[in-house]
């Protein structure tokens, strides 16, 4: 299946985890891809090693720098001669009691995540204009949109704000054709896990919570994107996917002890 041939995208934090596999994901569905780095040119190198049809190359940038993102498109749209899609995958955590952070753990966190895929999803859609042929911008967030996160305060804030941000671009952007969206994972099997993944006692209570029972892949997250990036969600906008296994659906109410049944 090839429902992204020969779309242009940009896909950020693309060196590994789920930015890779979404790289991976819409080479092999046609497109050609820009591979996003911060500091990991050895990773963006081998995320370009895996795409099909060698549809792809490297660009390094900070994307909480203005300068930088703006020196990112430059390149983007030269290599490409235009831009599709941009997926805003780049993103960090720092997990502390959140009476102890340091403020400048939280502000990078917060210009990473939430700066950081406002400044690209802005140059985007000047680009998608200038273009005049419409776009997509697909947003990756997290459960934690919705549901808190003790010790992640800055990496939860941030996500909430992203939904806010999806929603605010979709509809201010909507009659020019342009098409904002995110995937909200739960718990995936990717290298920023690594801490509960390689344990075995850690990833079992992890597992417990998600009513299907098992974490996903990244490849799982992809196909979303994949999806949504697609012609096949042509009328979608301004919404969250949520692909967690159900960890938003309340999963400690599938025993009705609040009901005494």
């Amino acid at each position: 299946m090839e429902r992204l041939l020969g779309k242009n995208v940009l896909v950020t934090g693309a060196s590994s985890g789920i930015g890779r596999a979404i790289a991976i994901r819409f080479a092999r569905e046609g497109a050609n891809v820009a591979v996003n780095h911060f500091r990991d040119e050895r990773g963006a190198e081998e995320t370009l090693g895996m795409l099909s049809g060698g549809r792809g190359f490297a660009v390094q940038a900070d994307v909480s720098d203005e300068t930088q993102v703006g020196a990112m498109y430059e390149q983007v749209m030269a290599r490409l001669g235009g831009l599709d899609v941009l997926v805003n995958n780049a993103g960090i955590q720092k997990p502390c009691a959140s009476h102890e952070i340091e403020m400048a753990d939280f502000d990078r966190v917060v210009s990473v995540n939430l700066r950081g895929a406002f400044l690209c999803a802005r140059n985007a859609i000047r680009a998608f204009l200038k273009q005049g042929k419409g776009g997509v911008v697909l947003n990756n967030s997290s459960v934690h949109e919705v549901i808190p996160k003790p010790k992640y305060v800055s990496y939860s804030m941030t996500k909430g704000g992203m939904e806010n941000m999806t929603k605010s671009l979709a509809l201010e952007y909507a009659g020019y054709g342009i098409r904002v969206n995110a995937v909200g994972p739960g718990a995936i099997v990717t290298p920023i896990n690594l801490a509960w993944i390689n344990n075995d006692k850690a990833r079992a209570e992890v597992e417990s919570h998600i009513p299907m029972g098992r974490a996903g892949s990244a490849d799982e997250i992809a196909g979303v994107f994949a999806f949504l990036a697609s012609d096949e969600a042509s009328y979608i906008t301004g919404q969250t996917i949520f692909a967690c296994g159900g960890l938003t659906l309340y999963p400690e109410f599938r025993v009705a002890w609040a009901s005494g049944e």
